[in-house]
């Protein structure tokens, strides 16, 4: 290809040669560009033909551009992995209730208790001077001396001794006792739970709003 003769400064000509041929129109081969100048000082730019007899030649050989690497599409993303199931915390019994802000003054003394000793001398706390009277299973003997269960049961009414705890006493019984009643609700059989946990706050109660949680906060004993 030959372009028209052109009349340029020598700055000018350089910038053309450097822009003539855009990286597209570049063949795998060297390109040959030939920068001829006549004796009237026209410049002409051209590739692979040699400028013509009587004008001045000057020779440029251009590589051509690397070849570019072939297009890969990018990888696919990776959709993240499930979460795995969070596992369901065990239940926590309920928060208890905040206790009554109660003046050390207004504090009353805790309701009487007893200790009752059973006829197998077990022992617990009351708040009743005289339980009920409870059926003791006896074992029952047959005429020819056996202890068959076939010869029938039989149970003996008893009942249980108690003796009023003394005052200077009564707090730390009370606060025996409702450590027994807390073990009984968190411990003791399910089918119980809330009858047990209803027994622990009533004594809690008691606890808490008597002259045994005088100084103290409002905690558990």
């Amino acid at each position: 290809m030959r372009l028209l003769p052109i009349r340029l400064p020598a700055c000018a000509a350089l910038l053309l040669v450097a822009t003539a041929f855009p990286a597209p129109l570049l063949h795998a081969a060297p390109v040959v560009i030939y920068r001829c100048t006549d004796a009237g000082g026209a410049l002409t730019v051209q590739n692979d033909v040699p400028c013509p007899k009587g004008s001045r030649e000057e020779k440029r050989v251009i590589d051509p551009p690397p070849t570019m690497p072939a297009y890969r599409s990018p990888p696919a993303a990776v959709a993240p992995r499930p979460a795995a199931a969070a596992v369901a915390a065990p239940a926590q019994p309920e928060p208890e209730p905040a206790d009554p802000a109660i003046a050390d003054a207004d504090r009353l003394p805790p309701p009487a208790l007893f200790q009752c000793n059973t006829y197998d001398n077990d022992s617990y706390f009351s708040e009743d001077a005289e339980p009920a009277p409870r059926c003791v299973r006896v074992p029952v003997t047959g005429v020819d001396g056996s202890t068959d269960t076939a010869a029938g049961e039989a149970c003996q009414m008893v009942s249980d001794q108690c003796q009023r705890v003394p005052d200077g006493a009564a707090c730390e019984a009370w606060k025996l006792r409702l450590r027994q009643a807390e073990a009984a609700w968190k411990f003791g059989r399910a089918e119980l739970a809330e009858a047990n946990q209803a027994e622990y706050q009533r004594i809690r109660k008691a606890v808490v709003e008597s002259t045994c949680g005088a100084g103290a906060p409002a905690q558990n004993p």
